[in-house]
């Protein structure tokens, strides 16, 4: 399988790369985009690889121009992947009626219920598919050193895909996971469409509250949810119930589950605590290539406004693409 290069960005020394390809699981082109961090432009070099699931209604946009995961990357010297969230196009009636439901919302589960399972297979193509893809086309990824993350649906699929899977990844973490899909609104949505109401012990394989039941050895996981995020607080997420399934199975003392005060769901939450799961990550993977970055000081100060707003400083940022003004006291 080859990839098509759609564009390249300059990001944190290395290059975030916008790539495009046929997919068998999906039926589809998929859509991703992948850093390389300035390592790995190095030649004969090979850096580690950490894939980050996005949430309901993401591309591989979102995290990727948001989430800053590239400053902690670039400074450890880790590649990031960041496929779509399902397949796009595929003319399914209904495909595109819900946020939460098809487009944008694939589970990262492998659908056996028609129409969806005609190409709704996420698990397959994140663990087998994409990596396999992405191993053979880039050989400066490291295939022996892969971790997982993600947002939301994503903490979701980083939790189960890494349960499901002993030894493929080295680490996981998650922000606001969707913790016990079962038991929640989304999940019992989409397990329901993709799967049938009647088959609850395919939902339960893709419970990360069930699946840690039955894991053997050590488990480390590291967990944000805000206090602030009204998913959480409407019982979409249920961490506690992830947590609470590992402690009564003996796998718990290793997970690692912070309350965020006042943050919500939103990429201001992930973005303030992106450095520490690049470091969770960096930890296990044994990746600790630093780089320094030498930014060019401004040839003109920015002006100050103070007169106009007492004794505070304040500079104006005028955007090059719209008339907006943004002010930075």
């Amino acid at each position: 399988m080859s990839f098509e290069t759609t564009g390249t960005i300059a990001s944190f020394g290395g290059k975030l790369l916008k790539l495009k390809h046929k997919s068998e699981s999906t039926n589809t082109d998929m859509e991703l985009n992948m850093f390389l961090p300035p390592q790995a432009l190095k030649s004969g070099a090979k850096v580690p690889v950490l894939f980050y699931l996005s949430g309901l209604t993401c591309t591989g946009n979102n995290c990727s121009e948001k989430g800053f995961f590239q400053h902690g990357a670039a400074k450890h010297g880790i590649a990031i992947v960041y496929p779509d969230t399902s397949p796009r196009g595929l003319q399914i009636e209904g495909e595109d009626e819900a946020y939460d439901f098809g487009s944008g919302a694939g589970f990262y589960v492998d659908a056996t219920k028609d129409p969806w399972s005609k190409g709704y297979k996420m698990y397959s193509y994140i663990t087998k598919e994409l990596p396999e893809a992405l191993f053979s086309s880039f050989k400066e990824l490291d295939s022996s050193k892969v971790s997982i993350t993600g947002h939301s649906m994503g903490g979701h699929g980083a939790l189960t895909l890494f349960l499901k899977n002993p030894g493929m990844y080295k680490s996981v973490s998650a922000f606001a996971p969707i913790a016990n899909p079962i038991n929640c609104p989304w999940g019992q949505k989409a397990f329901k469409g993709y799967f049938g109401e009647d088959q609850q012990q395919k939902w339960k394989e893709h419970d990360a509250s069930e699946l840690v039941k039955q894991w053997k050895g050590p488990l480390e996981v590291l967990i944000d949810v805000g206090t602030g995020d009204n998913f959480y607080k409407q019982g979409q997420l249920l961490p506690e119930n992830f947590v609470k399934a590992a402690k009564e199975a003996g796998n718990d003392k290793g997970i690692q589950l912070r309350m965020q005060p006042d943050y919500d769901h939103s990429y201001y939450f992930m973005a303030t605590f992106a450095d520490d799961h690049v470091e969770w990550a960096a930890k296990h993977l044994n990746a600790y290539g630093s780089v320094s970055f030498k930014h060019k000081p401004l040839h003109t100060p920015l002006p100050r406004f103070a007169p106009w707003f007492g004794s505070t400083p304040i500079y104006l940022f005028f955007c090059s693409i719209t008339s907006d003004v943004h002010l930075i006291a």
